[in-house]
């Protein structure tokens, strides 16, 4: 059998689960002043991780969350980040960990953001987000919590590597709308639940929940260390059928459907998947012009999802939110980035001034640096009509701190001739999978449910 037949192996030995994380970086270098286009972008959207501890082990965490960091910001410290975001003029925050309830001071940090206007949001794993928990969210502000399901039970837990997190994800929900809070999903696609993707989806709209925001995985932090987890890029065919499917279901339930930045760009589903966005359509990294991320040490990124080491453009302990976002060069790259800087396929793109390769954490975890994006559906589908599809290798594997990642290559072959057939079809009628994941698929939920026994009921990160 290949790899992607079998269940998840054991966890590679080689790294702990959930490393000591490294003092974050400090001092960084600003311009000297800032420029009109600095002025112009405000981060309108903020995305912060307020711990990095957590009480799950998930094999895909990028930021491998699980043991707090050394010097994450103190209460009066991340009191007055509320303000400068305020200042700002964020419009929306989103907490996150980690886990955000495991932070002793969450809910006091959460209600003076929705105190100052700014919409209040999380995302959580939800392995223990009780009915107290969700009703002290309710009175200090919440509106609307996003709960991390991937797949169906045993897959799910596999996943997140503790037993009885899918039904405590379930719980969860239960839990936020019976204190009157809507309640969203959000999901992982990885190469082994994919055929499970729209079962998951089925379950959640039966749950209740109002919108679903889907992405994949990529190499980032655990799921770097697993390439088994990733999809390759000629998948994108199944994926964007998938979520095709889903799409018209969705519409029928009053579910917002949010793929995420990572997910397709300018094939045919395009309008019907994003036709609600600015454009009718996807359009270029928005990191560091409309969105901002924060590690819990107050270290500033354009995009929470980017490597800490590359993308940190500096330190609320040296310097201003307003300073960092306006004059650090690493929050700058999406407000100067021209087709010149695009390499690959996507230099040549029709769509490349409009793309500008999509999503930069995509790029970067993959290949090192941005600029070349295999994961698109507009690429698949020409390399289709050649008879051609990519596929990732990993080249050089992560170090094994928060936010790293390893360096892949691309490798152009010929389909082979059955899949070729299938692929083709695929691409036309958006029904089914390609035969090696239909034939995978046909025994995972067995291995994997014999596999659940023996997951942990706690997490464990060592």
């Amino acid at each position: 059998m290949t790899t992607s037949d079998q269940p998840l192996p054991p966890r590679p030995k080689h790294l702990p689960i959930a490393p000591k994380a490294i003092p974050g970086l400090r001092r960084l270098p600003l311009a000297d002043e800032s420029r009109p286009v600095d002025q112009y972008w405000r981060p309108l959207y903020a995305v912060w991780e307020v711990t990095l501890q957590c009480d799950l082990a998930c094999r895909h965490c990028g930021s491998r969350a699980g043991r707090t960091r050394p010097d994450e910001l103190d209460t009066r410290e991340a009191l007055d980040l509320v303000q400068q975001m305020h200042e700002m003029g964020v419009k929306e925050v989103t907490m996150i960990g980690g886990e955000a309830y495991l932070r002793p001071d969450w809910l006091e940090i959460a209600k003076a953001i929705s105190s100052r206007g700014m919409e209040l949001t999380m995302t959580t794993g939800g392995r223990n987000l009780t009915e107290d928990k969700a009703r002290a969210m309710k009175d200090v502000g919440f509106r609307s919590v996003s709960v991390s399901v991937d797949g169906l039970e045993a897959m799910h837990d596999a996943l997140r590597g503790v037993r009885g997190s899918w039904r405590a994800a379930l719980q969860s929900i239960r839990n936020l709308k019976a204190a009157g809070i809507p309640v969203s999903a959000n999901t992982q696609i990885t190469r082994p639940g994919l055929t499970q993707i729209e079962e998951t989806f089925d379950l959640l709209v039966s749950a209740g929940i109002h919108a679903w925001q889907v992405s994949q995985t990529v190499p980032m932090g655990r799921a770097a260390d697993e390439p088994e987890l990733l999809l390759e890029p000629y998948q994108v065919l199944e994926t964007m059928s998938v979520l095709y499917r889903i799409k018209k279901k969705a519409d029928a339930a009053k579910v917002r459907i949010w793929p995420g930045n990572d997910i397709g760009y300018f094939g045919p589903y395009e309008t019907m998947l994003r036709g609600t966005m600015p454009r009718g359509h996807m359009s270029s990294c928005g990191a560091g012009r409309m969105t901002l991320g924060i590690e819990a040490n107050g270290a500033i990124k354009g995009c929470p999802s980017l490597p800490t080491k590359d993308y940190t453009g500096g330190n609320l302990r040296d310097a201003s939110l307003k300073d960092i976002w306006e004059r650090s060069p690493k929050l700058r790259f999406t407000r100067d980035r021209t087709v010149e800087d695009l390499w690959g396929f996507c230099k040549t793109c029709y769509y490349a001034d409009e793309c500008r390769s999509g999503c930069s954490w995509t790029s970067h975890v993959f290949l090192g640096r941005i600029g070349n994006n295999p994961f698109c559906h507009h690429r698949v589908l020409e390399h289709l009509r050649e008879g051609k599809r990519e596929r990732m290798v990993l080249a050089t594997p992560p170090e094994g701190q928060p936010f790293d990642y390893g360096i892949f290559d691309i490798v152009v072959e010929d389909w082979p001739e059955d899949e070729l057939v299938r692929a083709r079809e695929l691409a036309k009628t958006a029904e089914g999978f390609l035969l090696h994941t239909e034939r995978a698929a046909a025994g995972i939920r067995e291995r994997f449910e014999a596999r659940a026994k023996d997951l942990p009921e706690e997490a464990v990160h060592e």
